[in-house]
């Protein structure tokens, strides 16, 4: 069943690209998170879409919000993808599908493509955005204006 608008983001562990072991507990709860699902490394929409992220990182980082990227692809893979685009975010290998199987991203074109959906998470830890689009690009305006929403509401 995929996570919906209100639900609290359930604790989970990935690998970061650097290898090393990331527990959701250390940020979900305690800060604004942004994740965001994509189908591949190196793609044109998911290069897009990370560089797009990464030019508007400040913005989020300005906010008290954090980005962190999942895909299938490699912790290598990851940490090739992040070097080249000098993305200042994390990316989490989900090479099993866990993930995307606990927040419940499914497939698009048939099933011949792995997801893509943003998540904007609260300081709380409650989904305030589910954002499902194969338009890569629309998920940074769209999670910023959400995030920006949540500070205003809190001033």
């Amino acid at each position: 069943m995929a996570l919906e608008v209100g639900d609290k983001v359930p604790d989970f562990l990935a690998k970061d690209s650097k290898g090393n072991d990331f527990d959701s507990t250390s940020i979900v709860g305690k800060k604004t998170v942004v994740f965001y699902f994509y189908p591949k490394d190196n793609t044109p929409g998911c290069t897009a879409q990370a560089c797009s992220f990464r030019d508007q990182y400040e913005d989020f980082k300005d906010l008290g919000a954090e980005v962190v990227g999942i895909s299938s692809d490699s912790i290598v893979s990851h940490e090739k993808f992040s070097q080249k685009y000098q993305l200042p975010f994390m990316l989490l290998s989900d090479d099993d599908k866990k993930l995307r199987n606990l927040f419940g991203v499914k497939p698009s074109l048939f099933g011949l493509i792995p997801g893509r959906v943003t998540y904007v998470v609260d300081k709380k830890g409650i989904i305030r955005l589910v954002f499902d689009s194969l338009v890569a690009t629309n998920h940074i305006p769209r999670a910023l204006e959400t995030v920006q929403k949540m500070v205003f509401e809190n001033t």
